[in-house]
């Protein structure tokens, strides 16, 4: 039977277009302060990609994974527009901003395990994401130390996550060791938990 890829092209454009609609304002933490909106389809290019995802609903939660966090959307509006499973998806990779930041992160590293699979490949590219850049493109003001705590936080997130998609584990652990060797040129790899 022949997949209608017209119809998964128009939702996963739907998803982009509102995504774009809702982050218009809002711009990365890099020196370069790039539109926020790169992060969620890089997310969703990951996955597709590296992961071999071509879940269409794994795909638009992607694309959408930061919209009830980080804007004025509410777990109903995405319900509405995209259904209860993505609404269900990105509420199981959205923290609970009336937190403190180290209480979030924390969390963040209980949760993984828990996390559907589904949610677990979100949360896989979405750290994968976030180890890249913090790696190459730095949020202004953070050291050599803080990008080192970074990247040893997210491991302890990705290792909830393991046995999810054995081709985004290897590229994370790839990005891991790639950073180690910038931060820490003359070979003092910073031993990474992964498991």
């Amino acid at each position: 039977m022949r997949r209608d890829t017209s119809s998964l092209a128009a939702a996963l454009l739907t998803a982009a277009t509102f995504a774009a609609r809702k982050h218009r304002d809002q711009r990365r933490k890099d020196a370069e302060a790039s539109p926020y909106i790169n992060h969620p389809i890089e997310v969703a290019e990951i996955l597709a990609r590296i992961g071999g995802v071509d879940d269409v609903t794994v795909l638009q939660a992607a694309l959408l994974h930061d919209t009830v966090e980080d804007t004025q959307t509410s777990p109903d509006e995405l319900e509405r527009e995209f259904g209860s499973t993505v609404r269900k998806l990105v509420e199981e990779v959205t923290d609970d901003k009336t937190l403190p930041k180290l209480e979030r992160k924390r969390l963040q590293i209980e949760h993984a395990p828990h996390l559907s699979p589904r949610a677990k490949l979100i949360k896989l590219a979405d750290k994968i994401c976030n180890v890249r850049d913090v790696t190459h493109s730095p949020p202004k003001g953070w050291d050599e130390q803080r990008r080192i705590e970074y990247f040893d936080w997210a491991a302890k997130v990705v290792a909830g996550c393991r046995g999810t998609n054995r081709a985004l584990e290897r590229h994370f652990d790839a990005l891991l060791r790639d950073a180690d060797g910038l931060m820490n040129p003359a070979g003092a790899s910073q031993k990474r938990r992964t498991t």
